[in-house]
């Protein structure tokens, strides 16, 4: 134009093969700030209780650099639960970020899907049945690993049957809800014939709670979701061409197929990690991947925003349940008062499309 040549801007990226994963300075940005807020609540946690702990101090003891009865009291009592709360809003919203973009759906999440009715179930059966087999599964695996692997073999079945040359988002959430409520009959089956001490226990467990929780506990479920989290950072960027459909995916060079089952098999594994750790906390992986999508400004849910915005969302809900009620109740009710009505918006603001 007029003998100048205008060259397009260029936003920094990286290339790999030839998928090109972009930064964004907005989610960037978000990112960074999600990140500073989980901090920030996490540290709040920590301070407030019955022993009330400064937040300057509090990130001292952090940091190694507090005195002997402030350690003590973060360290070995308060840590293990907001760290749990941690890890498990972080396996949640990144799973359900997951979900949601492989089915294109902003109702997919491990909720509906059926993932953790699965986990659920198979821990209120461990629970509730008495029996040699039943007491063995659980004292040599434990309650934690036998909900963890409910949670993997109703997604996968839920895969299987979803798939006819390919997944549909329409087909995957319609046998997602079904298998989901078959799992829930079950639940609601066993509890009826089993003894009221069991039925109390298991439905302790099947509100999701972070009380009482130690660092055995933790450690597996942090250990766990960390390698979860780097297998889906290396295979996350190829993933972004797959919104554009498969034949384009296939043209950039995206083996679509086996990088949506990866995906899919993170997902799964990573709710059912949550479902072990605390129980099935309902609504987190439904909100987070959506809050972050609007904070971020996003097409699809950003998979590390919505990660934070899951940590941010059950800890600063088990810090509602715990201190500013009167009455202390499970993580799992706050959470349902808050993802209630947002899944009430998510309808209507579908049905207005």
């Amino acid at each position: 134009m007029n003998g100048t040549d205008v060259k397009p801007s260029v936003t920094p990226g990286l290339r790999l093969g030839r998928v090109s994963f972009v930064w964004r300075p907005w989610v960037l940005l978000v990112t960074l700030l999600l990140a500073a807020a989980t901090f920030l609540v996490f540290c709040l946690s920590i301070g407030i209780g019955d022993f009330p702990i400064s937040l300057s101090q509090v990130i001292a003891t952090i940091f190694g650099q507090g005195e002997p009865v402030d350690e003590f009291v973060i360290m070995d009592l308060r840590m293990p639960r907001a760290m749990a709360g941690l890890v498990v809003g972080v396996a949640l919203g990144v799973s359900g970020a997951i979900t949601q973009s492989i089915a294109r759906n902003p109702l997919a999440s491990p909720d509906v899907l059926g993932i953790t009715g699965g986990a659920s179930a198979v821990a209120v059966f461990l629970v509730t049945v008495s029996g040699g087999a039943a007491s063995a599964i659980e004292g040599t695996v434990g309650l934690s690993a036998a909900a963890l692997a409910g949670g993997l073999g109703t997604g996968l079945l839920v895969y299987f049957l979803a798939w006819r040359r390919g997944i549909d988002s329409f087909r995957l959430i319609l046998i997602g809800i079904s298998v989901s409520a078959v799992m829930e009959a079950l639940t609601s089956w066993m509890l009826t014939k089993a003894d009221i001490r069991d039925v109390a226990r298991a439905q302790a467990w099947l509100v999701g709670s972070l009380d009482n929780r130690s660092w055995d506990e933790v450690t597996p479920a942090l250990w766990c979701t960390a390698a979860l989290l780097v297998l889906v950072s290396c295979v996350a960027f190829q993933f972004k061409p797959m919104h554009f459909g498969d034949d384009v995916a296939a043209g950039l060079g995206v083996r679509y197929g086996m990088v949506r089952a990866v995906l899919l098999l993170c997902a799964v594994l990573l709710a059912g990690v949550a479902v072990s750790a605390a129980g099935p906390v309902p609504f987190v992986a439904l909100v987070a991947p959506q809050v972050a999508m609007r904070l971020a400004r996003c097409p699809t849910p950003p998979m590390v925003a919505s990660g934070a915005v899951g940590a941010v969302l059950l800890i600063g809900a088990d810090l509602v349940a715990r201190t500013a009620l009167p009455v202390t109740l499970p993580v799992g009710v706050v959470t349902s008062a808050i993802g209630g009505p947002f899944l009430v918006y998510l309808l209507v603001r579908a049905n207005r499309r």
